[in-house]
């Protein structure tokens, strides 16, 4: 015999149906509503660098060469700062990393709450500061505000000190320095802004530009490292009224587009004023575009914002320095775009690209041509550029004037003439807690 349901369960059923629908309903919406409207960021400006200031030399994230190394500190001296190498760089673990992740968190943690630092120079990237979201407090940022430098895997360090309520700067790293003795553009303008002379860029036309004005706080970096930490508490994406720094290198097409659309799911965009693209290096074009920004801004046209395309910072030759978490003035019109910081200190107008020709041309550069031996001197990961040999070196083992042939060398032989040329210590592996 059926089981027979009387009429009133019935309509409390129906009952309880709809208000559990209309729970879901709100909770979904509110999601929504919390998800788009992002976050107040508000960072306080570090203090400008004097001469006798400390300067810290970490590696947070893979191993670097003790040569260069100790490049960038006499970089550093020369400029009047002076630098402190960190307890445990210099360590390896795994074959690539700077150390443990206990050791290089504890360099980190002892830059951050030593108040006679008053600057930290990442001395490359790589991988592996992914690890620290939720171990450094923000009350470890801001207790002692300092300038904090690098790029690529120090989008994350950036994203964390963002949050916190503290300006950094996305710019050159301590084995490009230790590599251009200091001299090249990029290292220039961010000693300039660490000695307080901000920049007011002027960016040439680019066809994929989107015209507009806008005001915002800079957050974003390699999106490669910001987009795995969405949602989580160093996310400074979170942040609403946001001008978005992209760039990156060596990553295919689909991947790009699919970490994009990651954005797009969670929100950023909404929370946009602004988005300025920078390098691309080594990206290939695919899907049917011409190019990564052609991609990138097929998306971005339906939000109704200003996107400047172009601008020289990322893993390029030149890496013009961006202060993460300042306010940033916009403006992208048919003679090409401008970016200023609302931040103290002095102002000088930098051309990009004169910046960028006068070091792709030579100006100036005779001993540090080094285009071909970047291709051919290069690690077993992606971070190109950041290791290695100084240029000088580079020039005596392998001629490229006119009179002398350019020899062809495999990566292997590339790494076995870099790694006998200096001291690599055997890796030191504790057992990992």
């Amino acid at each position: 015999m059926p089981l027979m349901i009387s009429e009133p369960v019935m309509r409390l059923h129906s009952i309880l149906a709809a208000v559990f629908s209309g729970l879901l309903l709100i909770a979904s919406c509110t999601k929504e509503k919390t998800l788009n409207e992002g976050i107040e960021l508000s960072c306080v400006q570090p203090p400008f660098l004097s001469p006798g200031d400390t300067v810290a030399l970490l590696s947070p994230s893979y191993y670097t060469p003790m040569e260069n190394v100790y490049g960038a500190e006499r970089v550093l001296r020369n400029w009047g700062f002076v630098p402190v190498i960190g307890p445990n760089v210099g360590k390896q673990y795994r074959g690539n990393y700077g150390g443990t992740p206990q050791e290089r968190l504890s360099d980190l943690r002892w830059a951050l709450e030593d108040p006679s630092v008053k600057a930290i120079i990442c001395n490359r990237g790589g991988y592996g500061t992914i690890r620290f979201v939720d171990m450094i407090p923000p009350e470890m940022m801001g207790s002692h505000p300092k300038w904090l430098v690098g790029f690529s895997d120090i989008t994350t360090l950036h994203e964390i000190e963002n949050v916190s309520g503290v300006m950094s700067i996305h710019g050159t790293m301590g084995s490009f320095l230790a590599k251009s003795d200091g001299v090249d553009p990029s290292s220039q303008l961010m000693r300039d802004l660490l000695t307080g002379t901000l920049p007011y860029y002027v960016v040439p036309p680019h066809k994929e530009n989107i015209k507009g004005k806008a005001s915002g706080v800079l957050v974003g970096g390699n999106l490669c490292t910001f987009t795995p930490i969405l949602g989580s508490s160093a996310d400074a994406l979170r942040g609403k009224d946001i001008i978005l720094f992209i760039e990156e290198v060596e990553e295919d097409m689909s991947h790009i587009d699919r970490l994009v659309n990651m954005l797009v799911i969670n929100g950023v965009f909404d929370r946009c004023k602004g988005v300025i693209l920078g390098e691309f290096t080594d990206c290939k074009a695919n899907l049917g575009f011409d190019s990564v920004e052609q991609m990138i801004c097929s998306y971005l046209k339906r939000y109704g914002i200003p996107v400047c395309c172009g601008f020289p910072g990322g893993h390029g030759d030149v890496n013009l320095p961006l202060v993460m978490g300042s306010v940033v003035d916009m403006e992208v019109n048919g003679s090409g775009a401008t970016l200023s910081f609302r931040m103290d200190g002095n102002i000088q107008r930098i051309d990009t690209a004169k910046e960028h020709s006068s070091y792709s041309t030579g100006e100036d550069w005779d001993a540090y041509d080094w285009d071909k031996p970047s291709r051919l001197v290069r690690q077993l990961d992606f971070a190109k550029y950041y290791d290695g040999v100084s240029p000088i070196f580079l020039k005596s083992r392998f001629r490229d004037d006119e009179n002398d042939d350019f020899p062809v060398l495999s990566a292997q032989d590339s790494l076995e003439m870099e790694t006998d040329s200096m001291e690599i210590k055997d890796p030191v592996i504790p057992p990992v807690e």
